[in-house]
């Protein structure tokens, strides 16, 4: 994997291993935080199609 990561450097399109290895992490947090949400929305719908009386209509906001 460093290889792959010093070959990046050397490319230009990392300006340092530890840049490219900052980069990779935040990327990483960024696709976990996204997973999150995702799961969270799907919880959501399951229990709006559950108790769909607890919706509050469009208009009402």
């Amino acid at each position: 994997m460093l290889e792959e990561i010093d070959r990046w450097v050397a490319e230009g399109r990392f300006k340092s291993r530890s840049d490219a290895i900052r980069t990779i992490i935040s990327l990483y947090e960024e696709r976990e935080k996204t997973r999150e949400f995702f799961r969270m929305l799907v919880k959501r719908s399951e229990e709006a199609k559950e108790h769909p009386e607890a919706l509050i209509p469009l208009e009402e906001l």
